[in-house]
């Protein structure tokens, strides 16, 4: 079905939802009071100290014929209120009080706090930039770099070694690779972050942790019906409806978001439609089941890095080769050349996914167990410098079991789970001919050619006629095929000064002749097929020593499998062949929490983390199936994937989270001592070329993660206006180095800066009227290079939110955003070493010039949005 006519199906069901109850059902909601302003709904908080075992009873009282909540008036008895929580979905109270049962640093992000209700939320930085310990910054679109202590750290594109969830259901795929384009930040009603070990709590044990993302419910979203129309800088509009329903046993919601923005920079136009829901089903007090369903679009353009003059003389700029273009390219980013062949790659990300899953939850008196399994079909057009065309099915299955009971004498909480989980992917690359597939230079080899670029690039110029080679064909014109030339055949390789190269045009410039290659036979330049398979078994146990001390064992055990098969018959790999990788790791975790007060915790603990490679850190250089007599490019003999190891790291943090009279708090220390860290590193940032993964000997990621607030003022305008003025600070300190490496010994890590700040000075009033001032401040960039020749330089932005709740259920906010109007580079791509680059006796096509390489993405200029919502 297309897009559209999805789109227009979920917004006629929304209607049809805000319309199937009677009015007067809707009027006879329960109410609670919010300033000179009535909401549809009722909070029922959870005590602390309420078992697992007894969260159902608490989660929500029957409530006997009420009109509108499944009582009599619409057919059957009701099990729970409005905003009381269910079984699978418990109440927003009950999760922030099971979250803090967790020995370890975690955070709760509620959606309905003035912070984030008067904020354009157009991506994850907006939900989680007050979160400590999380670091996202945006590139463009919906593409960010998030990362909890140094996860991800230097990933060009998407991300690793963080798992995201959707109601404790795996969102990353089981290869442990995952992007946001499936995340609408406006749809979830809460997120909860279990940084590094913590979260063990759903079977995570990667470095970085878990981010869960609590979808709504007919019981949990803030109202029966929500509509939402915003729009500001950048050519940005955005809507948004929710409706959600209660019949008898039964509830539904849906919510759809639709969006559009030109984007600040040239060629980053992006279309989104996001629509998410859910329905339920319980069929007694003890048993419920939940079926989750989404339908995610997206239309991405790429634009391309700029060398950091470019960031700071004109930030909007887009360049080759990531721009659309024929008859046009370009020698350096000053001298444009004309070329008959000439054309540009015009690269983007378009995909659909669609996901189905279910969550079946049954309490008995010894605890909960829930089932969880999952589908996620996806389907990826993604012109780079080649096309990557993929479809993708992930699916698993998860048991889950929760108690709280006695053990001699003295509580103990249990959970205990386990994970089988699988992905499967249909992996073909093609040539990009201007975004599209095609090889447009007939069938004749190319007889000769020499390279005028910087290695990794491939620049070649155009030829007088057809088939002849002057100065070789631009890297785009038929996707860096010499880069890959080595691993194919290649002989006789010299670079253009007639050097022996070694490895031809991969490291020194150019080879003699191309055998590997009829260039116009066939476009395709990959067929494989990707799998991964994981199974893996986790408990934790957390043992109250006394009242107010709780001592915590955790353990998990996994047995994951990657394997690809080339399926051959193509000129580019016309061999077949097939690998696989099985990694296993036993990963333990203890830990201890005191509890000094009834708002004061007290942590520490210590975990083994385990990251697994994913597929394209296993199959990024793999091309040409080799004979088993013949080495491939990672020195193995045959059909091998890349020789990488699982990363390790043993991690230990110690911190508090509470309250005290009008102080807030919640600061964490931790240290990481890594090996084998994944590393990556673009040899050819402007390229589009996706970078190299390695392991690292020794590395160490330490540091702070700070939030807190203080009220500093009440009673403003009058002694009884309950106004207040509160200042919050989040601080993360991320010290992340190399150990003794044998290359680049103690240098810093690249990618992050070192010490990121946010402060807000807020001031509320009881009628609903919020406005919050913010400064955003990095005093210094992150390093771009292993090396530590080249780092972004740091900076301030100042931002205001502003927000009025009126009545009859509508809300005005505004969002302005960087208004001093600074440049500055909002993230970077690593490179090994930027002043010293391999190739440099010429500047070539992405005037990669020492100490000044196309790395840094620039952060949007001075902008202003504003929306109005409504709820009813």
């Amino acid at each position: 079905m297309p897009p559209k006519h999805l789109a227009l199906g979920a917004s006629f069901l929304t209607l049809a939802l805000a319309a199937t109850s009677p009015v007067e059902a809707q009027q006879n909601l329960p109410r609670i009071e919010v300033g000179n302003r009535k909401l549809r709904s009722a909070t029922s908080p959870r005590p602390a100290t309420v078992p697992v075992s007894a969260a159902p009873a608490a989660s929500g009282a029957a409530v006997a014929g009420t009109p509108g909540l499944g009582g009599a008036g619409v057919g059957g008895p009701a099990l729970f209120t409005r905003d009381g929580g269910s079984l699978v979905a418990p109440s927003i109270p009950a999760l922030r009080a099971e979250l803090k049962r967790t020995v370890g640093s975690v955070a709760f992000v509620d959606s309905n706090t003035p912070a984030q209700q008067t904020r354009y939320i157009s991506d994850l930085r907006d939900a989680l930039k007050d979160t400590p310990g999380v670091f996202a910054e945006s590139r463009y679109g919906a593409e960010l770099r998030l990362s909890v202590r140094g996860s991800n750290l230097t990933r060009d594109y998407h991300m690793r070694g963080l798992e995201l969830l959707q109601d404790g259901i795996p969102m990353t795929f089981a290869d442990g690779a995952g992007d946001t384009y499936s995340i609408d930040p406006k749809y979830y009603r809460a997120i909860e972050v279990y940084k590094g070990g913590n979260g063990l709590t759903y079977g995570s044990s990667t470095l970085g942790g878990a981010i869960n993302f609590v979808s709504p419910t007919a019981y949990t979203a803030l109202s029966p019906n929500y509509l939402n129309i915003e729009g500001g800088s950048f050519g940005t509009i955005r809507g948004q409806a929710q409706a959600s329903r209660i019949f008898g046993n039964f509830d539904a919601l849906i919510n759809g978001t639709f969006s559009h923005a030109d984007g600040y920079r040239g060629h980053e136009k992006s279309d989104y439609s996001l629509i998410n829901g859910n329905i339920g089903y319980k069929f007694n007090e003890k048993l419920e089941t939940r079926m989750y369903f989404g339908y995610y679009n997206t239309h991405q353009q790429l634009p391309s890095t700029l060398t950091l003059d470019q960031v700071y003389s004109n930030p909007t700029l887009a360049l080759p080769p990531q721009v659309q273009g024929f008859g046009t390219f370009y020698n350096n980013s000053v001298m444009p050349q004309q070329g008959f062949w000439g054309f540009s790659g015009d690269q983007g990300r378009y995909q659909q996914n669609f996901r189905i899953a279910n969550k079946t939850s049954y309490s008995t008196d010894i605890g909960q167990f829930d089932v969880s399994s999952w589908y996620v079909g996806q389907y990826l057009y993604h012109p780079i410098f080649v096309v990557v065309q993929d479809n993708t099915n992930n699916w698993g299955v998860t048991p889950r079991f929760t108690s709280t009971h006695e053990l001699i004498g003295h509580k103990n909480e249990v959970i205990a789970g386990a994970r089988v989980w699988g992905m499967e992917t249909s992996d073909k690359w093609f040539t990009n001919v201007n975004g599209a597939i095609a090889n447009p230079f007939g069938s004749g080899i190319l007889p000769s050619f020499f390279s005028v670029a910087p290695p990794f690039q491939g620049v070649f110029g155009p030829g007088p006629t057809p088939g002849t080679i002057a100065g070789g064909y631009p890297a785009w014109s038929w996707n860096n095929l010499s880069q890959f030339g080595w691993q194919n055949g290649l002989t006789a390789c010299q670079n253009k000064y007639g050097e022996e190269g070694g490895f031809g045009a991969f490291m020194s410039g150019g080879c003699k002749l191309l055998p590997f290659v009829a260039v116009g036979q066939d476009p395709r330049l990959r067929n494989n097929r990707n799998n991964a398979f994981n199974v893996e078994v986790y408990g934790e146990d957390r043992f109250h020593l006394a009242d107010n001390l709780v001592a915590m064992l955790g353990l998990k055990y996994l047995s994951d499998r990657r394997s690809v098969a080339a399926l051959g018959g193509i000129p580019f790999e016309p061999l077949p062949g097939y690998a696989s990788k099985t990694y296993h790791g036993l990963m333990p975790k203890l830990g201890l929490m005191l509890q000094a007060s009834p708002d004061i915790q007290v942590f520490s603990d210590l975990t083994l983390a385990r990251d697994v490679p994913d597929m394209i850190d296993l199959t990024q250089t793999l091309f040409a199936p080799t004979p088993p007599w013949m080495q491939n490019s990672e020195g193995q003999y045959g059909f091998q994937m890349n020789n990488l190891r699982a990363q390790k790291a043993w991690t230990g943090e110690v911190g508090s989270r509470g309250k005290y009279g009008n102080v807030t708090w919640d600061i964490t220390y931790y240290y990481s001592n890594i090996w084998d860290e994944l590393l990556k590193f673009n040899s050819s940032p402007a390229s589009g070329v996706v970078s190299i993964t390695r392991n690292a000997p020794n590395t160490v990621h330490q540091g702070v993660e700070l939030g807190g607030s203080v009220e500093v003022l009440r009673n403003i305008v009058s002694a009884d206006a309950d106004d207040f003025i509160k200042v919050s600070q989040i601080w993360n300190m991320n010290l992340f180095a190399f150990d003794g490496d044998p290359i680049y010994g103690n240098n810093w890590l690249p990618s992050i800066p070192r010490n990121v700040l946010r402060t807000t000075v807020s001031y509320n009033t009881k009628d609903g009227f919020y406005i919050a001032p913010q400064v955003d401040w990095v005093p210094t960039g992150a390093y771009v290079d292993y090396a530590n020749t080249l780092r972004a330089p740091g900076y301030a932005i100042i931002g205001l939110q502003a927000g009025l709740k009126m009545p009859n259920g509508l809300e005005w906010y505004v969002d302005a955003r960087n208004l001093n109007g600074v440049n500055y580079v909002s993230d970077v791509i690593s490179v090994a070493n930027a002043s010293s680059p391999p190739y440099t006796k010429s500047t070539g096509l992405y005037d990669y010039q020492p100490g000044n390489p196309r790395a840094f993405y620039p952060g949007n200029g001075a902008s202003i949005y504003s929306g109005v919502k409504y709820r009813f």
